[in-house]
């Protein structure tokens, strides 16, 4: 009796937090551990929590399904930890994950993590699905690795031609910040203005760290450019925005997915206004299932979607469907009916994965600040119907 009188209480307390780690009994069936990690303190926790969240609801409206695999009853249980967005700390988190015999990875966030914890989870034989963007992340030749998002190979090349087709920005400055997600994404970038006719006038670098920027904006803004491309996440760009503006640098200001948040609005204040981002993906309201999943979401957590929840939810949606078609929660047996996913999903109407496990049918959507909101531009390739 006390025994389940604590497993219940485990349970609300779990629920409370928001966390699907789901206690189970022998009677519940087979429980199918799956694992996730992310930054879940530190500056882009709230990257992380957004991706788990997604995870989480859809782990929740699966076990509410009573599935059944292989002739059993199963229960997802997801597995947490917290990565740091450190790729040292990726590793071990990873080493935990394969010893606690999860049956698929879901995560990690950053591609400066997911690229070296890859090669543990494709010794294991264990299926990941991580939201990593960076190229190398899909370029390694393992079977295991599979994305959430669209690479920067995509990403970069559209916003690298945008700012010079569309923007008319001859003149461009570059900045990242060293991490595999920041420096791949403005290698991609360079490679498409270049492309389009534009001239790298100046290359930085920084840290995923770093709080001041004024030595490199001066050097920048001696150099005469007309924007400025930012390869890193929001804690960084809301300062480098705001000290532009103290510096009347008037070039206009670009970023990625990390920057498209309402935190850089948040911490940018009004040096937010005009800086324009690209985003994997079409505008929620007009993905497939973006507005119930908006809904849903809202319900679920008591607050709004903002980037990663429905691409997490997605990729959880696309692993546990695998688990079913194949029949088998075994990673070998249900690794190959994930490389052939082919389902309709809340990001896109066909999600499905080519011979790298890179997605095959990515949208990138432009968006800008506009009176303090992000608010998008024009949208290159996705679908929208079923």
């Amino acid at each position: 009796m006390i025994r389940h009188v604590c497993v219940a209480i485990a349970a609300v307390l779990l629920a409370l937090a928001g966390i699907c780690c789901t206690p189970a009994s022998a009677a519940d069936g087979e429980v199918v551990k799956l694992g996730f990690a992310a930054p879940l303190t530190g500056p882009q926790a709230h990257y992380g929590k957004e991706m788990q969240n997604g995870i989480v609801l859809a782990l929740e409206e699966i076990n509410a399904g009573r599935p059944v695999i292989g002739g059993r009853p199963v229960l997802f249980e997801l597995i947490a930890e917290d990565d740091q967005a450190d790729p040292k700390q990726g590793t071990l988190v990873a080493q935990k994950l394969i010893d606690a015999k999860i049956a698929g990875m879901l995560g990690h966030f950053n591609s400066g993590t997911s690229i070296p914890a890859s090669r543990l989870y494709a010794q294991a034989g264990i299926p990941q699905i991580a939201m990593a963007t960076a190229p190398a992340y899909t370029m390694q030749g393992f079977r295991t690795t599979f994305r959430a998002m669209t690479s920067d190979t995509q990403q970069g090349g559209v916003m690298g031609r945008f700012a010079v087709e569309k923007l008319g920005a001859k003149r461009i400055a570059i900045v990242d910040d060293r991490t595999a997600y920041g420096q791949g994404l403005a290698d991609e970038f360079e490679k498409a203005a270049r492309a389009a006719g534009a001239k790298i006038v100046v290359r930085e670098f920084t840290t995923d760290k770093a709080t001041d920027f004024n030595s490199i904006l001066t050097r920048i803004k001696g150099a005469g450019v007309e924007a400025i491309f930012f390869g890193g996440a929001d804690a960084q760009a809301a300062p480098m925005a705001k000290q532009m503006r103290q510096l009347a640098l008037k070039a206009q200001f670009l970023g990625g997915e990390m920057v498209k948040s309402p935190t850089f609005i948040k911490l940018a204040g009004d040096a937010a206004e005009g800086a324009i981002a690209s985003l994997a993906g079409l505008p929620l309201a007009k993905m497939p299932g973006g507005k119930d999943f908006a809904a849903r979401y809202q319900a679920r957590f008591k607050a709004p979607v903002e980037i990663y929840a429905p691409y997490a939810y997605d990729a959880a949606q696309a692993m546990v469907a695998a688990m079913k078609r194949a029949n088998s929660t075994e990673p070998a047996k249900y690794l190959p009916e994930l490389a052939r996913t082919r389902i309709a999903g809340v990001t896109t109407a066909r999600l499905a994965y080519d011979a790298n496990g890179d997605l095959k049918d990515g949208a990138i959507t432009i968006y800008k600040v506009d009176a303090g909101e992000w608010k998008p531009l024009e949208t290159a390739g996705g679908s929208t119907g079923r």
